[in-house]
């Protein structure tokens, strides 16, 4: 039965597709992960996701359970292999009757890819796919495809997988939530899970040196709502136009990721040198850092972002500013409250603390607000003082309040522009992200506030993540997020997130984003009068 067809029945077909794999129980093959994609692709129920996606990983060998989570979840154990669409297309001359692929023998050939470079290795990397896709069927083929050039769409992102995982290990949400919290991978997370049970999970712990998946704030409605939700015991601090950092250090060793935990350490010299500086032996630290002008007022955020690049510090210092600590001279302090964590951060960065307040009336909240914005700051965050860090998470006991209406967004395609924009990429699709995992739902377009520096870097770089095209439109792969400002949004049937955004203009890309970090569908429905 058609997978688009309204009749389709996902009960029979997780039936079907549990006996499919029981019969290689032990011997996982990639036709079985295909399947199971297809099924959870079929689906917008998240706990018949989680239900097929735990079936396949209890059904994995020991050494293909990291194999078939990262896989499921749309990477591949050796990261990204720099292999395009147009290659792999190249090596699809023709297509296998049955299905003979294990997982553990294409991992293999994955390894081999990755491992690949200098003289011949064009013709040996041409060889070694020429094999892969030959030995594969059709739908094989084509779930190879999407997978090495990121294209898994089937609604499996992290959250989904770590119900699934959960389910497979028969564990508490919540440990294995924690054991990827301080991991940060999923792949490894599961196969403790699955081999070690509870006490293996127990065994991931905060490592100074290993970063943390960073706590994440919710946009609140108002300042009035925000202060009334937390009550009267929160810190209410500053929102930079910074980038975020997250350093580590142990002895003289330092560490610096950004927001998507990329190690940026030896790209920004003078922040190593000011925590070797500070008072502690050991700590991990939450703050953003951003670039000033001489006056003392914050940068453009793309100079800011701009900097992580440059050769040489003198090129553009950058000051850091600091708002949690999760770590401190032997001691984790992820579980302790809000309250202890901004005293251990008084002790170990002393005049590097972000601008705060500590339990605020609401008239001294909304002068912090207006000193903000006077400074050239976004706004303000809120944020309960008996929260714990809840690493990756975006809960309430943190909110951000903003004087306009911004949303991060994923640019799904752009239009050609006509007139004064002829020969450029101008009219841009916005896409949210979908809260079950799904491809991002259409929720408007914009061509507003696109500079003409905007306009060219555009058609440069939206070419490089093409999906398709047609004559008006190139359409892209997820990869990019924006954020644009908007006045509100209203119910409209014009696209398939049934709301349109209204008046929305672009503020600036977000480079220091993951599309897995921009603003779901609710986010924006939360919108509606």
């Amino acid at each position: 039965m058609p997978v688009n067809d309204v009749r389709f029945d996902l009960s029979s077909c997780v039936a079907d597709l549990c006996v499919g794999i029981g019969r290689y129980r032990g011997t996982v093959l990639l036709a079985d992960v295909v399947s199971t994609s297809s099924a959870v692709g079929a689906t917008r129920s998240r706990k018949s996701k989680t239900e097929l996606l735990a079936e396949l990983i209890r059904a994995a060998e020991p050494g293909d359970i990291d194999v078939l989570v990262a896989w499921l979840s749309g990477e591949t154990l050796q990261g990204r292999l720099g292999i395009g669409w147009r290659t792999l297309s190249a090596a699809r001359a023709g297509s296998a009757d049955s299905a003979t692929w294990t997982v553990s023998a294409v991992d293999d050939i994955l390894t081999d890819l990755a491992g690949t470079s200098g003289a011949g290795s064009v013709a040996r990397r041409k060889e070694l796919l020429t094999r892969l896709m030959s030995r594969a069927t059709a739908a094989e083929q084509e779930f190879l495809v999407r997978l090495l050039t990121g294209e898994i769409r089937h609604g499996a992102l992290e959250g989904v997988m770590t119900d699934a995982i959960a389910k497979a290990a028969g564990l508490p949400l919540a440990v294995v939530r924690r054991a990827f919290m301080l991991s940060g991978r999923l792949p490894a997370t599961a196969s403790a899970a699955i081999l070690g049970g509870e006490e293996a999970l127990a065994r991931f712990r905060l490592e100074v040196g290993r970063p943390v998946r960073p706590m994440l704030a919710s946009p609140a409605a108002s300042l009035a709502d925000a202060h009334a939700a937390l009550g009267p015991d929160v810190s209410v601090e500053y929102k930079l136009d910074g980038a975020r950092i997250q350093v580590h250090r142990h002895g003289d060793d330092v560490s610096i990721y950004t927001r998507t935990l990329n190690e940026i350490t030896e790209r920004v010299p003078e922040l190593v040198e000011l925590v070797r500086a500070l008072p502690c032996y050991s700590v991990v630290l939450d703050g953003e850092t951003l670039a000033l002008t001489d006056s003392g007022r914050p940068r453009p955020f793309q100079e800011t972002m701009s900097r992580f690049g440059a050769s040489s510090e003198r090129e553009l210092l950058l000051q850091p500013y600091f708002f949690d600590c999760i770590h401190l001279d032997g001691v984790d302090l992820l579980d302790e409250p809000l309250s202890s964590r901004l005293q251990a951060l008084d002790r170990a960065a002393p005049g590097h603390r972000i601008p705060s307040l500590l339990r605020p009336d609401l008239a001294e909240t909304e002068a912090h607000l207006d000193d903000a914005l006077a400074g050239g700051h976004e706004g303000i965050m809120i944020k309960a003082l008996d929260s714990v860090y809840a690493a990756g998470r975006r809960g309430k006991s943190w909110q951000k309040v903003k004087p306009e209406h911004t949303l991060d967004l994923i640019v799904l395609g752009a239009e050609w522009g006509y007139g004064r924009r002829t020969g450029y990429l101008s009219n841009l699709h916005l896409g949210a992200r979908d809260p079950d995992g799904g491809a991002p739902i259409m929720v408007g377009k914009t061509f507003k506030g696109l500079t003409d520096e905007l306009l060219r870097w555009q058609t440069d770089e939206f070419p490089k993540h093409e999906r398709d095209r047609d004559d008006h439109t190139v359409y892209l792969r997820p990869a990019i997020v924006v954020e644009v400002e908007l006045d509100g949004v209203q119910v409209s049937s014009r696209y398939p997130g049934k709301v349109a955004l209204r008046f929305a203009r672009v503020l600036r890309y977000r480079p220091d984003k993951s599309p897995s970090e921009a603003d779901t569908l609710d986010a924006v429905l939360n919108l509606l009068p």
